[in-house]
């Protein structure tokens, strides 16, 4: 079943949010960035002039760009919310800091309301996600993969020509690699790899060319 993948930039950062949708109109909201007014009317507008139904929010992982909409698609959209149970504490603590990286309007989400492990299967419509654990950009780290489209939402773990950042709270060089040979490279050579920053690749042209090789 053929999805439909609309990515909008949003935050200082310029972080990458996705919407997935299905020929149902179903939809799946997956790790929202929007944090000003603007940014948020232009989710929400996408989602109702398409007419979209939402169905949850997934976040591939808890550091502060992937997490300020939050609270604002919850509210919105009344969905389920998505995490993996090792990035909790990494979500939970974007409320101490939040400030000190300009964001004083940020408003923390409830908890989620679905708690991932490793290897799910996530249906939502016509919409199918495999969970696959990835830490080492942060210690809860997923991505979700979908075979049939042969794509995957990979959040901060591979870029194009580069990686996820380590130096951050349980971030760890050595744990991402392993993630990015043992699960990322593990992935069909055509799978489209959506990233949490800057644009698209392929799993072909990552493990051929990403600086990650020569470490």
């Amino acid at each position: 079943m053929q999805l439909e993948i609309k990515s909008f930039c949003f935050n200082a950062f310029q972080e990458n949010t996705f919407v997935v949708s299905d020929s149902q109109k179903n939809c799946v909201i997956i790790d929202p960035g929007c944090y000003e007014k603007h940014e948020e009317e232009l989710l929400e507008r996408y989602i109702t002039e398409n007419g979209l139904t939402p169905l949850a929010l997934l976040n591939t992982h808890g550091h502060i760009d992937h997490v300020l909409g939050n609270h604002f698609v919850i509210n919105t959209f009344d969905v389920p919310f998505y995490m993996h149970i090792d990035e909790l504490t990494t979500w939970r603590s974007v409320e101490s800091y939040a400030r000190v990286y300009g964001f004083e309007k940020y408003v923390p989400s409830a908890e989620p309301t679905d708690i991932l492990l490793e290897n799910q299967v996530l249906h939502f419509g016509e919409i199918s996600f495999e969970v696959f654990h990835t830490p080492g950009h942060s210690p809860g780290h997923i991505v979700y993969y979908n075979p049939e489209n042969r794509f995957v939402i990979n959040g901060d773990v591979l870029f194009r020509g580069s990686f996820g950042r380590v130096d951050l709270p349980g971030g760890d060089l050595n744990t991402l690699k392993t993630s990015i040979f043992d699960v990322m490279f593990q992935l069909p050579d055509e799978t489209r790899v959506f990233c949490g920053h800057g644009e698209p690749t392929h799993i072909a042209d990552e493990k051929r060319d990403n600086y990650i090789l020569t470490f």
